[in-house]
């Protein structure tokens, strides 16, 4: 495999050049980044790296939950659904609100894990895999993640692999789901950009960001 992309994630600085939707607040703590929500409950955002990525990757980070409730995602393979990049002129504009993503001219895969927002998930946890456009949730698995008084600001290291029409997800090398796309809910994603978002009021930690290529 072949380093694409590396981010400590350490400092505010560390996102120079990345793409924000909606109000994300920035803060360096703990050599890392501390991502939140600037605006109220119901005020979500996306933040996507300034890379274009190919077709088979790797997507490693780490991931610490500091206060709760929220969700946290990433979305991997974005591109505009005639081929062309999310931010070209003519693609509808995107301010966090989760339809602009799921069913508008997107189309992304987007993985969704410490799920925590609404009170049936925080009774059954689980990580969802979804395909853009039209919210087809196409794989589930089971969320190791404690909640934030028990993860007692540790980190977990969580695991994306995209090989072609291939998914597999994992956290602290524990297989969650793998999942194949054989185009029943259209045709499968290629290569595009990666992107993390929250859901409000989640306040979490993210540092040591790496892409491979497979």
């Amino acid at each position: 495999m072949t380093l694409l992309y590396r981010n400590p994630l350490a400092a505010a600085s560390d996102l120079q050049g990345w793409i924000a939707e909606g109000p994300v607040a920035v803060r360096a703590d703990d050599g890392a980044v501390g991502l939140s929500s600037s605006g109220g409950f119901d005020d979500h955002w996306t933040l996507w790296c300034p890379e274009v990525f190919g077709d088979r990757i790797r997507i490693t980070w780490e991931f610490s939950p500091r206060e709760e409730p929220g969700l946290a995602m990433l979305f991997f393979g974005a591109a505009a659904i005639d081929g062309g990049g999310i931010f070209d002129e003519g693609v509808a504009a995107r301010s966090g609100a989760y339809p602009q993503y799921h069913s508008s001219d997107l189309r992304t895969l987007h993985v969704s894990y410490f799920r925590r927002r609404w009170e049936n998930e925080r009774a059954f946890h689980t990580c969802n895999l979804r395909k853009s456009p039209g919210f087809h949730l196409v794989c589930q698995g089971a969320d190791p993640l404690p909640p934030v008084v028990d993860a007692r600001d540790a980190f977990y290291r969580i695991e994306v692999v995209k090989d072609a029409a291939s998914v597999a997800f994992s956290i602290d090398g524990l297989p969650l789901f793998s999942w194949t796309d054989d185009e029943s809910t259209g045709p499968r994603i290629r290569g595009g950009r990666i992107g993390f978002r929250q859901m409000s009021p989640l306040v979490a930690h993210y540092r040591n960001l790496e892409v491979h290529s497979l």
